[in-house]
């Protein structure tokens, strides 16, 4: 398995998750609020923010036409461009965004949606891309991000293995050789059930490199039990306030939510652990509270050892209880007393 670097942070099985805060159009049109999150995220405990680097002309059309209605979910009765248009992160407001978390000691990076976009990202030193779900079969967008030289995550939602593939392949030709891959759902929100976590070790096997989660569900069960199917990335939401009435507040968590979603994807990194059978440290008090064998009556040295003068009990002081039979039959080398344990210097 593969591990690639953004930023200064591993990523991949070996390391904690890297933890990404994805601000997407949460700022609601306020560049101060978008400011608030960056450092909501540093608070929370994120590793990174992600940005999305689009204008509504750049994804889209301005069209009334049916193609370009949106009439079911969340953003029904808008046109394509007007969701954009109100969701999209200003490209002025790039450079301060950027800066706001190199002061505030945060990776920020971004998804592109456009060649343009590309290069905006370019000139403000972006550590890596991120290739949205829906971009996905954009492969000369991903050609183009990947031409320059910086790892990148591309995420999976409604791309099937064929077109995974292509995405991935798409990267490698353009220069591209430290790529991860996140696991996602496309809808918003999407229920757990859509999610078949399984599926993280099978791309993980057929690609050779570090998979994530892009989580859309409403908490935060999906993304730690992703944790400990082999996820090396997780991307969520966050929003100051889920009742904000921005594009994505309402699947986002807010920040207290962050917090424990950093926190509880990185103790189930911890729990995944090795393999190891040996005692742990928190163990070592308690294995005097095992069974051993002690002896029940007082037996002088050189008396033999019947079934009556010994029995398997807690604390575990003496001898394994494995050991009982064959001590049946012995004989004692020192007279011993009742309710002590029996060690190997009591026999021959």
């Amino acid at each position: 398995m593969t591990e690639i670097t953004i930023a200064g942070h591993s990523i991949g099985p070996k390391f904690p998750p890297f933890v990404i805060a994805e601000l997407s159009a949460n700022h609601n049109g306020e560049l101060s609020q978008a400011l608030k999150i960056i450092d909501a995220a540093v608070e929370a405990g994120a590793d990174a923010v992600k940005i999305q680097t689009y204008k509504p002309d750049t994804i889209t059309f301005k069209s009334d036409a049916p193609d370009f209605q949106i009439t079911e979910g969340l953003w029904a009765g808008r046109t394509l461009y007007d969701l954009y248009d109100w969701a999209h992160t200003p490209w002025e407001w790039h450079k301060a965004l950027f800066s706001h978390a190199a002061k505030r000691g945060i990776t920020l990076f971004s998804s592109p949606f456009d060649p343009t976009a590309v290069d905006l990202l370019e000139s403000l030193a972006v550590p890596a891309y991120k290739i949205a779900s829906f971009e996905a079969v954009d492969l000369p967008l991903i050609r183009y991000a990947a031409s320059k030289g910086k790892p990148m995550i591309i995420s999976t939602g409604m791309a099937n293995l064929e077109e995974i593939g292509e995405a991935v392949a798409a990267a490698h030709d353009g220069g591209c050789h430290e790529i991860a891959l996140l696991h996602c759902v496309s809808g918003y929100p999407a229920p757990a059930a859509d999610y078949n976590l399984a599926t993280i070790a099978d791309m993980a096997g057929r690609f050779g490199v570090p998979v994530g989660l892009s989580d859309h569900t409403l908490d935060n069960t999906t993304a730690i039990a992703s944790v400990a199917l082999g996820a090396s990335v997780i991307e969520k939401h966050m929003t100051l306030d889920r009742t904000g009435g921005g594009p994505d507040d309402s699947f986002s968590l807010e920040p207290g939510e962050f917090a424990t979603l950093c926190r509880d994807v990185r103790a189930a990194w911890e729990a995944v652990g090795r393999v190891d059978y040996g005692e742990k440290s928190s163990e070592a008090a308690n294995v005097r509270f095992r069974r051993s064998l002690y002896f029940i009556k007082d037996i002088k040295a050189g008396e033999t050892i019947t079934e009556d003068c010994i029995r398997s009990v807690r604390p575990g002081y003496g001898l394994a209880p494995k050991h009982a039979p064959s001590l049946i039959g012995q004989k004692i080398t020192k007279d011993v007393g009742a309710n002590t344990p029996v060690t190997k210097d009591a026999f021959v």
